[in-house]
């Protein structure tokens, strides 16, 4: 069994997708393991981010949506957008989302309401 076998072995609960690795950006900054949870929900960004808390994860930040996109794309419906978890660094009502058709990442307003 090779690390990466043995790690979805003794960390995946069942439904859970490992989606990959991140890697820190800053000097001490500890890389992680990404893991999509099972569910799904729309609604608003604050009923989305809830939602996740409650699942027992969070919503993913926009690196982690590019990662999801790249290695976990066929898991997401492709004609609506996912909420990330962070806010639009210009205008604080708007949040960042995830498109899985095309990769693409673009913000709406947290009160819109699309996928979690």
């Amino acid at each position: 069994m090779n690390q990466k076998e043995k790690f979805l072995q003794d960390n995946l609960k069942a439904g859970e997708e490992y989606a990959g690795l991140i890697l820190g950006q800053e000097k001490g900054e500890p890389d992680y393991h990404l893991v999509l949870l099972p569910g799904e929900f729309k609604g608003t960004h604050a009923e989305a981010a809830k939602w996740a808390k409650k699942q027992g994860g969070e919503l993913p930040n926009r690196r982690e949506g590019a990662l999801l996109y790249a290695n976990a794309h066929d898991k997401f419906k492709t004609d609506d957008a996912y909420w990330t978890s962070e806010t639009h660094e210009a205008y604080a009502d708007f949040t960042w989302g995830q498109w899985f058709s095309n990769g693409f990442q673009d913000i709406w307003h947290k009160s819109d309401t699309t996928h979690a």
